[in-house]
């Protein structure tokens, strides 16, 4: 199914038109015309069945027939995960954790962070464009860049683990969560959470895991992680 996207399509929509972009992508590229239908998501779990009535290039115009809700998957995976020196390896985890089924990102700036700067306009369109390509009508949220101590001051209402390297008890994550639960996952950068970070998310009710006996990249541990729970809730 070739999915298409329209965030401000909801129940009460009769017709609406595409922007620019997705336009000229619908008429030029896959040439689509008048009588076409195209299925179309706003991203909240909502799949309408569009067809074209007018195929313009710039302000393609659709009529909406019929609706359907996509089944939830039933709990919420937030992997909050420090952003790695290489934008190339964050947008993989992106791609692959969209397609796994995550529902939030947090990037998250800690001690030994590479990057202390992110730009999330260029991540939002890998997400859009991972999301089209598995067909889900849900398009996961990704936060903006925050510094761990601030993050780990949040409420959140669900199972939290931290996952990191250094020498010290740990759960293997697989044997510690708990089905139907949403789930937080911190995920640190290249050289790991610092001692004190570590103690800091523990007295945060964080549970302290790992993600098996391999090393692994930051980008790597957090679809591990991703991956991880959405097996555990198959």
């Amino acid at each position: 199914m070739q999915l298409f996207y329209n965030p401000d399509i909801d129940l009460s929509t009769e017709t609406f038109f595409f922007d620019k972009e997705e336009s000229g992508h619908i008429v030029k590229v896959m040439r689509r015309n008048s009588g076409d239908i195209l299925m179309v998501t706003n991203g909240l779990g909502q799949l309408f069945t569009t067809e074209i009535v007018l195929a313009s290039s710039s302000k393609c115009m659709v009529k909406v027939n019929s609706f359907a809700n996509q089944e939830s998957i039933g709990y919420e995976i937030h992997i909050a995960v420090a952003p790695t020196k290489m934008n190339d390896r964050f947008e993989w985890f992106l791609e692959k954790a969209t397609e796994i089924g995550i529902t939030e990102i947090t990037p998250i700036i800690c001690e030994r962070s590479e990057r202390k700067t992110v730009k999330n306009e260029r991540f939002d369109k890998i997400i859009l464009a991972s999301m089209k390509q598995s067909a889900s009508c849900y398009l996961p949220i990704i936060n903006e860049p925050i510094a761990l101590k601030d993050f780990l001051e949040k409420e959140f209402e669900g199972q939290k683990f931290i996952a990191h390297c250094e020498d010290s008890e740990k759960k293997l994550l697989k044997n510690v969560l708990t089905k139907n639960l949403h789930t937080l996952i911190l995920i640190g950068p290249e050289g790991d959470f610092t001692e004190n970070e570590i103690k800091l998310a523990k007295n945060n009710n964080f549970i302290a895991v790992s993600l098996g006996n391999s090393r692994l990249r930051t980008e790597t541990a957090a679809v591990v992680a991703c991956h991880t729970v959405s097996l555990a809730n198959q």
